[in-house]
C-alpha cells in the first residue's frame, strides 16, 4: 500500500535496537511521518539494544557486552543515518562528522594484533596462506550461497587453513568459529574484502568517541524525543495478529502487549504499519563481578526469541528461529570489561603494545586456551569516568576449554579469575598483585551472541518485506539482505531503510552494497595480501 498518507498512518516499532531507532529517523526524515506517530515498543528499561555501555550492574565499574568496529566503505547507511543526527557534545556537528574527526585524530594502526604463548608480539603482516588455502578461498567466493547451503565453514578448507595468522585475525574480528556458516563467511569475504590487505593493523577501522551506547544511541534517542518520537518501555510484544486470507495484501491488524498494568491490544487500521525486531544476540545475558560466575541461561527467560518464535507458526516465509536459537553451545561467548583504578596496568599495555589507547584494536593470544582477545579502547571510553579511571574490553571464543594460567574453563571462572589469565596471557606477573587489588572485573555471558552465524539454508530467515506484505516488515540481524553481513550495525540499519522505503514509496536511492571485489585497488592489494 505505497499510497498511505504519511500523516495519517500510525507506526508501530517493536524493540528499541539500533534498526527500530533507524527505521523511526528514515520514517521522518524520508518519509514524512510526524513523530507523534511513530511508537517505539521496548520490554527493556533502555534503549539501544546490542549497542550498549553503561554502569555495571554487577560490580564497580562499567560494562560493555560488545562492541561493533565500523569502516568507512562498507557502512553507507549507518553514515546516512548518522549525517542527520547531531553530536550531543556539539550540535553544529553530525554525529558522523564527529566519528570522521575523531578517526582524523586518533588512527588505527595495531602494531600488536597477534601475540604468542611466549608473550612475544607475532609479525602478523605473515598471513602464513599457501597455495592450497588460497585455491579454497577462492573456490568458497566462487560458490553460490544455494550449493554451499548448511555448510561448515571447516567443510570448506583443510588443517593447514586453520593455523594461518590469516584466519586467526579474520575469525577474531568477527567471532566466527570453525563450526559457522560457511555462507556468512563468504559474505564477509565479498563485503570486507578491503580489509584483507591491512587487517594485520586494523587500520581501516572507525571507531567511536565513546562507547556505542553514548556515542550513537543517545543522540539518536534525543533526536527522536525532540520531535516528539513515543517511546513506550517495559512493553512486551507477545503476538501479532495476521491477515493472510489475500496472500498479496497481507496485512498485520492487532499487536498483543504486556506492561505493567497487565495484558492489551493495539489495533491497527490497514494504513497503519508494524515493524517488528526478530530474535537478539543479547537476549538472556548475565552479568557476574569479581567473585562471581555468571550463569548460562538455558530456558529462554526474558522472552527476547518468544515473538518470532510465535508468529513464525503463522507462516511458511516468517522465518525458522530455532535454526539461530536452538544450539546454545555453539553460539555462545563470554566478555569482560575491566575497570581499571589507577593506570598502573594502562602504562604497561602501552609500552608492551607500542599503542596508545584507541589506536591498537584487537590484540589476540593465538595459543590461549580460551582464545582471548582485548581492546584498549581510547579513554575515557565513558563521557562520565572519574579520573585516573579506565577500561578495556575483552572476550573469548573457546569458553568451555580450560586456560593456561587459571586451569578451568572460561565459563566458569571468577572476574578475578579472568584478569588472572590476561595477566599471565601478557606476561605481567609482576604486577600481578597490583593490578588485582586496583581492578575491578565484569564479565557477561551471552548465549546467543553469535547465533546469527548459524548454519542455515535461506528459508530460516524471513524477508524484510514478506511476500504480499502491505503493512509489515521485519527488522533485525535475523532477517534476509542478499549479499549483506550480519553482525554489523550496517545490517540493522540497512534493513531498517529497506522497510520505510518499501512502505511508503520513498523516491530516494537506497546506497548500494559496496563489493570490494569491482575496485580495482582494493582487489590487487587483497590479491597482494593473499601472498604474504
Amino acid at each position: 500500500m505505497l499510497d498511505r498518507d504519511p500523516k495519517a498512518s500510525q507506526v508501530w516499532l517493536v524493540g528499541g535496537g539500533i534498526a527500530s531507532l533507524a527505521a523511526a529517523v528514515f520514517l521522518i526524515r524520508d518519509a514524512g511521518v510526524p513523530g507523534a506517530n511513530i511508537h517505539i515498543l521496548e520490554e527493556l528499561d533502555i534503549a539501544g539494544g546490542a549497542l550498549d555501555g553503561a554502569l555495571s550492574p554487577a560490580q564497580k565499574g562499567y560494562v560493555t557486552r560488545g562492541g561493533r568496529m565500523l569502516e568507512d566503505e562498507a557502512y553507507q547507511t549507518l553514515w546516512n543515518l548518522l549525517e542527520t543526527i547531531p553530536s550531543l557534545e556539539d550540535p553544529k556537528v553530525s554525529v558522523r562528522q564527529e566519528i570522521r574527526d575523531f578517526n582524523k585524530m586518533i588512527k588505527s594502526y595495531s602494531k600488536a594484533r597477534l601475540i604468542g604463548r611466549d608473550h612475544k608480539i607475532i609479525n602478523a603482516s605473515i598471513y602464513g596462506l599457501n597455495a592450497r588455502d588460497r585455491l579454497e578461498l577462492l573456490r568458497v567466493l566462487a560458490t553460490p550461497e544455494h550449493v554451499l547451503g548448511a555448510r561448515r565453514i571447516d567443510d570448506l578448507f583443510s588443517v593447514h587453513f586453520f593455523e594461518t595468522n590469516f584466519w586467526q585475525m579474520w575469525r577474531t574480528m568477527f567471532a566466527f568459529q570453525n563450526w559457522h556458516s560457511a555462507i556468512e563467511l563468504k559474505r564477509y569475504f565479498l563485503r570486507f574484502i578491503q580489509e584483507f590487505s591491512r587487517m594485520h593493523t586494523l587500520s581501516g577501522v572507525r571507531r567511536t568517541k565513546y562507547n556505542q551506547y553514548d556515542s550513537i544511541v543517545r543522540p539518536i534517542q534525543k533526536w527522536l524525543l525532540e520531535r516528539g518520537v513515543d517511546v513506550r518501555f517495559g512493553v512486551r510484544v507477545t503476538d501479532v495478529d495476521f491477515d493472510q486470507v489475500d496472500p498479496s495484501q497481507r496485512l498485520v491488524t492487532r499487536l498483543h502487549v504486556r506492561d505493567k498494568s497487565g495484558d492489551s491490544t493495539i489495533e491497527l487500521a490497514p494504513d497503519d504499519i508494524a515493524m517488528l525486531t526478530l530474535g537478539s544476540i543479547t537476549a538472556d545475558a548475565t552479568y557476574a563481578g569479581n567473585d562471581t560466575v555468571p550463569e548460562l541461561i538455558r530456558d529462554r527467560r526474558d522472552g527476547a526469541w518468544a515473538l518470532w518464535e510465535t508468529i513464525a507458526k503463522k507462516a511458511s516465509d516468517f522465518g525458522r528461529p530455532n535454526t539461530f536459537d536452538g544450539n546454545i553451545d555453539e553460539n555462545k561467548w563470554e566478555s569482560f570489561t575491566l575497570t581499571m583504578h589507577g593506570n598502573l596496568l594502562l602504562k604497561r599495555l602501552i609500552t608492551y603494545s607500542g599503542n596508545e589507547p584507541g589506536t591498537g584494536g584487537l590484540m589476540t593470544f593465538v595459543d590461549s586456551g580460551w582464545l582471548m582477545s582485548i581492546v584498549v579502547p581510547h579513554q575515557p571510553h565513558f563521557p562520565d569516568m572519574p579520573t585516573d579511571t579506565y577500561t578495556l574490553w575483552g572476550y573469548g571464543l573457546f569458553i568451555d576449554d580450560v586456560g593456561d594460567y587459571v586451569k578451568k574453563p572460561m565459563a566458569k571462572s571468577t572476574g578475578k579469575e579472568i584478569l588472572t589469565e590476561l595477566i599471565g596471557q601478557l606476561g605481567f606477573d609482576d604486577i600481578r598483585d597490583a593490578v588485582l587489588a586496583s581492578t575491578d572485573v565484569t564479565s557477561v555471558m551471552m548465549p546467543y551472541a553469535s547465533a546469527l552465524f548459524s548454519r542455515r539454508i535461506p528459508a530460516d530467515r524471513p524477508l524484510v518485506i514478506p511476500k504480499g506484505s502491505a503493512n509489515f516488515a521485519f527488522l533485525g540481524q535475523f532477517v534476509e539482505l542478499p549479499e549483506d553481513t550480519v553482525f554489523t550495525v550496517e545490517y540493522s540499519v540497512h534493513c531498517a531503510m529497506h522497510a520505510v522505503y518499501h512502505l511508503y514509496g520513498v523516491d530516494k536511492q537506497i546506497p548500494p552494497i559496496y563489493h570490494g571485489l569491482t575496485d580495482p585497488k582494493a582487489g590487487l592489494k587483497a590479491l597482494k595480501a593473499a601472498f604474504q
